[in-house]
């Protein structure tokens, strides 16, 4: 059961990650840059899930040595988007959302340099399918020239490398994992808007919030997207480990696909059918993968103690 919330878990935390176009669109439409928005996003979520431990009378007392580790994970998190961001202006989307998506191959390769972690073959099947799926969605954006920079790709690259980093550091350095949710996601989201505070800051500063409408949904942004996702991925990533948490993440650009075609009009082309049907797929996969798993151990150890007939 407990693995079971955990997907389930994951699941919301990537479905609820697929929820920034709905509302970073119309704010950026109002002219305030990603480095702003996001740096709104991660201080409104701050007050949110301060005001949410005050109520569940959580502490906010911490040690320097667990701070040390809320800002290396803060870091991460800042890289993430960041690196993406500047990759977005070198390439299409579609390929910097495509290589940005190969950061389960590498939280996996990092449990498995690391940390001697094998991953089983339905998660590595379950990898191949949703990283295929989300390319077939990118199609939409890549247009005509797909070309990038060499820049570009090592950028995007790093926001992937950045992300496996801090799925992997929550789950494996105890006094992370053993620390309490919601003061975890605080010191998280607090120590990720200092850095894009400092982003802005060189270079323009932070813009002025234009309209009631936009502060709307930038709190909107700092609920849904990003309370939300953060304290369900937390708890999917403490249930079920950085690995399969990781390939969950897939759902975040089917989520995207949805909005979409539901709020904006975009149209289903033959290719995002199928790479919605992949994802769907990796996810079943991965939902189903400890039954599998258990299964072939179980048939592997009987074949194993039946006893052999001389001919």
């Amino acid at each position: 059961m407990n693995k079971f919330k955990g997907f389930l878990f994951g699941m919301t935390a990537s479905s609820t990650f697929g929820l920034l176009p709905l509302f970073t669109l119309p704010i950026m439409s109002e002219g305030l840059t990603t480095n702003s928005i996001l740096c709104y996003r991660m201080l409104f979520a701050s007050v949110l899930v301060a005001v949410l431990m005050q109520v569940r009378k959580i502490t906010f007392r911490t040690n320097l040595r667990e701070l040390l580790w809320f800002a290396f994970l803060g870091f991460f998190y800042y890289g993430s988007a960041s690196l993406l961001f500047q990759a977005y202006g070198t390439m299409s989307s579609g390929m910097a959302t495509t290589l940005h998506f190969l950061y389960p191959v590498g939280v996996t390769l990092i449990m498995a340099l690391v940390f001697k972690q094998r991953p089983s073959p339905f998660t590595i099947l379950a990898i191949i399918l949703g990283l295929s799926g989300v390319a077939l969605l990118s199609l939409k954006e890549g247009g005509g020239s797909s070309s990038a920079s060499l820049v570009g790709i090592l950028l995007v690259l790093l926001s992937g490398l950045s992300y496996a980093a801090y799925l992997v550091t929550m789950n494996n350095v105890r006094r992370v994992r053993e620390s309490n949710n919601l003061k975890l996601t605080l010191y998280v989201l607090i120590f990720s808007a200092l850095f894009f505070l400092l982003d802005t800051s060189l270079s323009g500063g932070l813009q002025m919030i234009p309209s009631g409408r936009a502060l709307t949904n930038l709190l909107l942004l700092a609920f849904l997207p990003t309370l939300v996702s953060n304290l369900a991925l937390v708890r999917a990533v403490k249930s079920i480990g950085s690995t399969l948490t990781s390939v969950l993440g897939a759902m975040e650009p089917l989520t995207a696909i949805v909005i979409g075609v539901v709020v904006f009009g975009e149209e289903v082309t033959g290719p995002m059918a199928l790479g919605i049907l992949l994802i769907l797929l990796s996810v079943t996969i991965i939902v189903l993968s400890p039954l599998l798993d258990k299964n072939i151990a179980d048939r592997l150890r009987r074949l194993s103690k039946r006893p052999i007939r001389r001919q």
